[in-house]
């Protein structure tokens, strides 16, 4: 049985009860919340290893909660959400969410997300003392500690833009397909994926590029990928 602990927060109760059977029927352990202060209330008393957020909650906006959270917590927060555009995913993603899906989304997705986050977590759990620095100009990335540092100063990054940044970073001068990327960072090709792909990159360079429309960094390969730039 998986010991994996999940926070629904959903007011709608069709869609939560969706989301319950599957996590019941996968063996997750879950608790439920219909509103957003209810969402900070059990986020500080249940623990959750991840949060699964809808935006549209009755008593305050879903990007709001994220930024309560945030203010004291960096448990992962997947969004679950009919709001499909992407200034819609951006505000979600810069007040600090680590994932997006658009409703209607299928269970096999869900979970899907959910396997990669517990990998990501574990993974982070296990990281060893001794894994090398990757230096790249002004950028650089401690992959031991989870730390990612640009011109000296911390880059507050969401485990989602930390793992892209470093999946660029352990291939650079490379150039990274859609497909490869998605796989490494979902475990999947899904068609939101490419969409969230393109959202998530926006939002990291705005914290890594000094002027947005020159990268420095990070090089666009349209319709194929990304590189990330070797700095001399």
């Amino acid at each position: 049985m998986s010991k994996f602990q999940i926070l629904v927060v959903e007011d709608d109760a069709p869609v939560r009860n969706l989301i319950t059977t599957t996590l019941k029927a996968h063996t997750y352990r879950f608790a439920t919340a219909i509103n957003g202060n209810d969402a900070v209330m059990e986020t500080a008393s249940y623990n959750p290893d991840v949060i699964l957020l809808d935006l549209g909650l009755p008593d305050i906006d879903g990007v709001e909660v994220i930024r309560r959270i945030r203010s004291w917590s960096n448990v992962p927060i997947i969004v679950i959400s009919a709001r499909s555009e992407d200034n819609d995913k951006i505000d979600a993603l810069d007040a600090g969410a680590d994932d997006y899906l658009t409703k209607p989304f299928s269970v096999e997705e869900l979970l899907a997300r959910l396997r990669v986050t517990q990998r990501r977590l574990a993974q982070m759990q296990s990281a060893g003392g001794n894994q090398p620095v990757f230096v790249n100009g002004q950028l650089r990335i401690d992959y031991a500690s989870g730390c990612a540092y640009l011109n000296g100063e911390e880059m507050h990054l969401t485990p989602i833009e930390y793992k892209l940044l470093c999946l660029l970073s352990q291939n650079a001068g490379k150039v990274l397909t859609h497909k490869f990327i998605t796989q490494s960072v979902w475990g999947s090709s899904w068609e939101n994926d490419i969409g969230s792909l393109r959202v998530f990159m926006a939002t990291l360079r705005k914290k890594l590029e000094k002027v947005p429309g020159s990268p420095q960094y990070i090089q666009t390969h349209i319709g194929i990928g990304y590189r990330m730039l070797r700095i001399e």
